[in-house]
């Protein structure tokens, strides 16, 4: 029988690193020796930082406080203007009542009384209000609010508006209410 020799090696023990930096990622500075003066510095700068952020959001608080307190100034004085010039109308309508009480004259009465109605009308037109034509126009349906539809008298009247039973008005060009109307169909 034949004898096997076995021969046996030695190795030396293999070190696995995966990553061959030194320093890997997200550890550079971890085995280096902590500055201390570069720790009041970044402590400092982070103090600093937070003292703009506290100053900064109370700032913008103060603008929110401020901006809310003048849009209710705003909307408790918003008709002011329109109310001062209905004043002058006011006082019309005051002496257009005295007159009627002490006078029989029904077309003095009739006069005084158009003058006031064509004072109201003027003094809302200066302030940009406009009524809206719609009798004899087609109905549409950005302006108009049909409240009824009747038979057309004639053909050529269909879908327009023949009556209106509430004006409509503009305010500066905007639909501030729509004309209630009759239309034909």
């Amino acid at each position: 029988m034949q004898e096997k020799e076995t021969v046996e090696i030695e190795q030396e023990p293999v070190e696995m690193n995966v990553n061959a930096d030194e320093n890997p990622a997200g550890n550079t500075h971890l085995n280096e020796p902590v500055n201390e003066s570069e720790v009041e510095k970044l402590q400092a700068e982070l103090a600093e930082q937070k003292d703009k952020f506290i100053r900064l959001m109370a700032e913008f608080e103060n603008y929110k406080r401020r901006t809310s307190k003048e849009r209710i100034e705003l909307i408790q004085t918003a008709g002011k203007d329109v109310i001062i010039s209905m004043l002058d109308v006011l006082d019309d309508v005051d002496r257009a009542e005295k007159q009627l009480q002490s006078t029989d004259d029904i077309a003095i009465q009739k006069e005084g009384i158009q003058l006031v109605f064509n004072k109201i009308r003027s003094n809302l037109s200066s302030k940009g209000l406009k009524a809206m034509e719609s009798i004899n126009t087609d109905f549409d349906v950005e302006k108009h609010e049909a409240i009824t539809e009747i038979p057309a008298p004639t053909e050529d009247l269909k879908g327009k508006v023949l009556d209106e039973v509430t004006k409509g008005y503009y305010l500066n060009e905007k639909i501030i209410r729509f004309a209630k109307v009759v239309v034909a169909n």
